[in-house]
Formats: structure tokens, sequence, C-alpha cells
């Protein structure tokens, strides 16, 4: 048994944030940004709750899939972090939406999305469900440090879903892992605990990374992946349709593209205006895809990610 996409959804914040609307932040310029990475502007939240717009998705992608929320067997959430960290996003999106299913988060950063489908396709084989929602919301803007140029002007607000049935769309997937911390974190925030080590635990709670070592992460695994993927499934990358990558930075698309030596015109891209939303950029690329009926019936997807952990994930899909 494998897994079909009969829908998809997303929503990003109202509110619009430019590189130069970041010069009154950091010492910085539209062409240092544009040209290092690709990104024009991104979303953040501002009046708006995570909640709120995970919601949007979330209906977006039951409206589009012709389900209803009381059909499903099973709701997963990817984020870093919701409104809450406990209860889950997962479990405040069931009630949002008066779905009666059991619900939970997952945390793989921006591989979120392709670890939530290696779950939902498990539950299929295992036949304890047939209708499962996947949303992929994530708030990185209250994680970056605002007065750090390297990485605050990398990273946007949004969410993304897809309603999953049986099927038999899935032709290759495969989670890895290579734990460490040293080159991409957020540490936990300081607990009010008089029993606890204080000058042993982080103070600040800002997303640290390492840019030069992500970059070597990410084109070796993200084409090492692909690889992989193209061998299980038989296709050569000559019959892959579209290369739908994490949306982190042009550069990184860019070179996996030369080393998979297919067209640009495989390797569509919204980073410009999102820029990196972790688990969403996926599935926020995948419903504006489908919502401007770029992908035809039969289609081949590959899609790939990475991001913190350090993780990756790939598969390829038929659309």
């Amino acid at each position: 048994m494998s897994i079909k996409i009969a829908g998809t959804g997303s929503c990003v914040p109202s509110l619009k944030v430019g590189n130069n609307d970041l010069l009154r932040l950091v010492d910085t310029s539209d062409e240092w940004i544009t040209s290092r990475t690709g990104i024009h502007e991104r979303r953040i939240l501002k009046d708006e709750s995570l909640l709120d717009i995970a919601e949007k998705a979330a209906n977006a992608a039951l409206k589009n899939a012709g389900v209803g929320a009381d059909e499903l067997d099973m709701i997963l959430c990817t984020t870093i972090q919701g409104d809450y960290i406990t209860p889950s996003l997962a479990c405040l999106l069931q009630s949002r939406i008066n779905a009666k299913c059991p619900a939970f988060d997952l945390n793989a950063a921006c591989s979120g999305f392709i670890y939530a489908l290696d779950v939902a396709a498990s539950y299929f084989e295992a036949k304890k469900a047939k209708k499962i929602l996947v949303v992929c919301a994530e708030q990185l803007s209250k994680f970056v440090d605002w007065e750090d140029r390297r990485t605050c002007v990398l990273f946007g607000d949004g969410a993304g879903a897809v309603v999953l049935t049986e099927g038999d769309g899935l032709l290759a997937i495969r989670l890895r892992t290579a734990g460490q911390a040293d080159f991409l974190n957020i540490p936990a925030p300081l607990p009010k605990n008089p029993f606890s080590d204080f000058e042993a635990i982080p103070r600040k709670s800002f997303l640290s990374m390492n840019g030069q070592e992500i970059y070597k992460f990410a084109v070796s695994t993200v084409t090492e992946d692909a690889v992989f993927a193209s061998e299980k499934a038989g296709i050569p990358f000559n019959g892959i349709d579209y290369f739908l990558l994490h949306q982190a930075n042009g550069r990184i698309i860019e070179a996996v593209q030369t080393r998979v030596k297919q067209p640009k015109s495989k390797f569509p891209m919204n980073l410009c205006r999102m820029g990196n939303t972790s688990s969403a950029s996926i599935p926020l690329l995948l419903d504006e895809l489908n919502a401007e009926h770029v992908l035809k019936k039969g289609d081949i997807l590959l899609m790939s990610a990475f991001g913190a952990g350090l993780t990756s994930g790939v598969c390829i899909l038929r659309w």
C-alpha cells in the first residue's frame, strides 16, 4: 500500500517584509541578500497565530481533496514549535477543524514534510488509516535574532497542507539523520528552576547556523538522496518532471541542478517571495504548482529536504 496526494492547501501571513524593510534592523542591503540567497521578501506572523494559518491551510487542502474533517483518520503536523509547547499544534488544529481523529506533532526541522509522508505511508501500510491530513506550519520569526544579519534575512513564516489517501503514488522514499547540533540549532530557553545550573544553560533561544557547513551538507546530501531515489524508483533524472527542493537558498538549488544535469525549468522556486519556511516550504510550493495547474496527472516529482538534526529526506512521487 502506498499513498496519493488527494488535495493541497496553503496559507501565509498577510505581512510582507521586504529586504529593504530589514535595513533599519541590520547592516545589510537588498543586493547583499538577493545575491547570496535569492530572497526578496518573506511573510511574518503579526496579528495571526500559527494555528490560524495552519487551520486555513488545512481547510483549503480538505476542500481541494473533497474530504470532510470528520472523515480523517489522522492529523499529523510538522513544526519546530507550535503556539504552545503543549498541547501540540495538531491537537489544537483537530479541535479547530472539528475532526475526531488522533493528532500529533512531528519535529524533523526542515525535513518534516518528507518524514510525515513516510509516517503516513506506514499507517496506510498497516491499514490503520485511509485518510490523513498533513499540515506543515512554521513560525521561524520567533526564533530569529533580528540583530544577526547572517540569519534574520533567511527565514519566513507559513503553512502548507496535503490530504493523503491510499494509492500507488509513492515510488521511493528515504529518511536520514546525522545527529549533531554544531552547525544548526535553537537552544532551549532558560528555565526558572532554582535547582538548575543556570550558567550551563543557554540564555538566548535564538537560531544559530554555520552557513558554510550547512551549504556543503545540503548540496552533497540532496544530490546523494536524489541519486538514491532515482535508482530505487528505476526512474532516471531525465524522467523526473519536477524537482521540488527545500526552499532554503537559491544557490543550493542551483548547485544541485548543476550536479544532476537537469534544466532550470524543472526546479520551480518560490523562496524569492517566501524565504526559508522550514518544513512548510515544499508543501507551500506544491500547492502553488497545483493551484496554477502546472502539475499534470502522471507527473513524476522528486521532493527533497534537509534541516537541523541534521536530517534529510527524499521521495519520488507520481502525481
